[in-house]
């Protein structure tokens, strides 16, 4: 019996595979990288991105269509991270468009849901390319609205779907030459495709593994003295005395505090001629009361919950920092705004503090080792007290969250300089001028940019073949904005051979950033190298601090 049309339910559960199907797939999609760098992350920039909208998926409580649209590009939009994930969000946010509309979805509907999607994904990139995610969105949207022709049986329509965009990943390579030279398929149109695998296999009612959402979404944030809370062994304060009938022997003594030892701490037994004072941490007060009550009559009973007292004091706590905060940020609104502010994207303390040594407002933790979502922009846009901020986003991969945190922005002006490097992103704030307009300083900005030549010292995590050249497992790598410039044995060897392809008769200053694998002393006798190589350029030479590139350089 043909299957015609898909649920709220049904689409729940569909949803909620394809994301735990990315979250399984994820490290083999980051091998697919196409530079055989440490940093390859496509698979976990769309996995975060999904994930975060799973978790609001999986937060609701029967939910109907319209929630469950929402939820879910509300939800990819803000945790979007990197190009990939950005790309993402976008087509779950068109696909989401079309179905809100209805109770049940079928072929007709799905077609036009996945044509939706990729024109929007197609809409929110500047230069579409062809041979990505994009292409397989395409192909899927293409052949939806022929299959939809066609039949309204979804046990047909879906797996041909995914056939035909296994067809259209395997011909990703030759679109691309650089996935060709490489050896590799588009790695976000593979992440794609186990999307729509794994929501296939729950339309079919296979069982599904969720542990990595429900993980993710049951993960808390630990309350401030919520350990000590939980280390409270015994929950009850038990105090009395005993009105003793006879006298209360040392022997008595030790037996009542044998008698508590098992069943709390904290004790104290003191008798001074006919009374004896109790204190005992338990779990069962009753049982500390029952035995006293063999040796005298009891007096001043008093029975505490510690741990409703650790929960009012944490409350207390609680409402204070919350009251104090209110205060900060009620402060901050009559603050008067002021012109101009920066927000920058920056990775290891050198390069955070040089950052901040120039006036940067806001420092984003991340690069290339962790993209930063359009949630973390916005945030940080939020903490900005300014009406225009400038974002850099300092890595490419970075830019499309930084122009969706802007396209989601209302109140504030935000500029996003598209910088591409740390070293582009320092240029750009150092070409600033407080007494020019905002127009004027977005120009300055992107032409002092243009001057900038970055290269970047890392290391290679698999063979491969690119830029015609063949790398090894652990050969280092010297990457230019173009590609790949030099490959070689030594960290110095191949940086010095990377700089004479970037310097040249219009160069005058060499910045070299050491990361944090790189001794101090290492970088200063490199940076004289340099100097002595190139006698007419300036060189300066910064800790950096970045994970990953033991030099981070630019050439200007």
């Amino acid at each position: 019996m043909a299957v015609k049309t898909i649920n709220t339910e049904t689409l729940r559960k569909m949803f909620l595979a394809g994301a735990a199907n990315l979250d399984a797939k994820k490290e083999f999609i980051n091998e697919l990288n196409v530079f055989p760098v440490p940093d390859g992350d496509t698979g976990t920039n769309m996995t975060l991105t999904i994930m975060s909208a799973a978790k609001e998926v999986q937060a609701l409580d029967k939910p109907d269509m319209v929630s469950m649209a929402k939820a879910i590009s509300s939800g990819s939009l803000r945790g979007a991270r990197g190009n990939s994930g950005v790309i993402l969000s976008q087509l779950l946010r068109g696909f989401t468009k079309e179905i809100r509309e209805h109770d049940e979805i079928d072929t007709a509907i799905l077609a036009k849901a996945c044509d939706r999607a990729a024109a929007t994904a197609y809409k929110a990139v500047m230069k579409p390319k062809e041979g990505t995610i994009l292409t397989v969105a395409k192909g899927v949207a293409q052949k939806a609205a022929e299959l939809a022709e066609t039949t309204e049986d979804l046990e047909v329509f879906l797996p041909e779907v995914i056939r035909h965009a296994e067809e259209v990943l395997a011909q990703t390579p030759e679109m691309l030459p650089v996935l060709k030279e490489a050896g590799v398929v588009d790695s976000g149109g593979q992440g794609l495709l186990e999307v729509l695998r794994g929501a296939y296999d729950a339309f079919l009612g296979k069982e599904i593994d969720y542990a990595a959402i429900e993980a993710g979404s049951g993960t808390k944030m630990v309350r401030p003295g919520q350990q000590a809370e939980a280390d409270i062994k015994f929950g009850y304060c038990t105090e009395f005395i005993i009105m003793t009938e006879k006298e209360f022997t040392a022997k008595d003594e030790a037996e009542f505090k044998a008698y508590l030892q098992p069943i709390g701490d904290s004790i104290v037994c003191v008798a001074d001629d006919d009374i004896v004072k109790i204190h005992v941490h338990t779990n069962d007060p009753g049982l500390a009361i029952q035995k006293a009550l063999t040796y005298g009559q009891l007096s001043r009973m008093k029975i505490d919950n510690m741990r409703e007292e650790h929960q009012e004091k944490l409350i207390r706590d609680a409402e204070k920092v919350a009251a104090q905060q209110a205060e900060a940020d009620a402060q901050k609104k009559k603050e008067p705004r002021k012109p101009v502010g920066f927000i920058a994207v920056s990775i290891g303390e050198g390069m955070n503090e040089i950052f901040r040594e120039l006036g940067v407002d806001y420092i984003i933790e991340g690069g290339q080792t962790m993209n930063p979502s359009t949630d973390d922009m916005l945030t940080a846009i939020d903490e900005v007290n300014a009406d225009h901020i400038f974002i850099l986003p300092n890595n490419k991969n970075i830019i499309l969250a930084a122009n969706q945190a802007q396209s989601l922005t209302r109140d504030k002006d935000i500029i996003v300089i598209p910088t591409k490097t740390v070293p582009q992103g320092i240029t750009a704030v150092i070409s600033f001028m407080p007494e020019a307009d905002v127009n004027t300083n977005m120009d300055a900005m992107l032409e002092a940019v243009k001057n900038v030549k970055t290269g970047q010292v890392t290391y290679a995590v698999r063979d491969t073949r690119i830029d015609d050249k063949e790398i090894h497992e652990g050969d280092i790598m010297g990457i230019g904005d173009a590609g790949i410039l030099s490959v070689g044995q030594s960290v110095e060897e191949t940086a010095r051979e990377m700089l004479a392809q970037l310097v040249d008769d219009n160069s005058e200053l060499i910045s070299l950033y050491y990361g944090q694998d790189v001794l101090a002393e290492d970088a200063e006798k490199f940076a004289q190298d340099v100097e002595a190589l190139y006698p007419d350029v300036d060189v300066d030479v910064h800790m950096g601090g970045q994970p990953i590139y033991y030099y981070v350089l630019s050439v200007e």
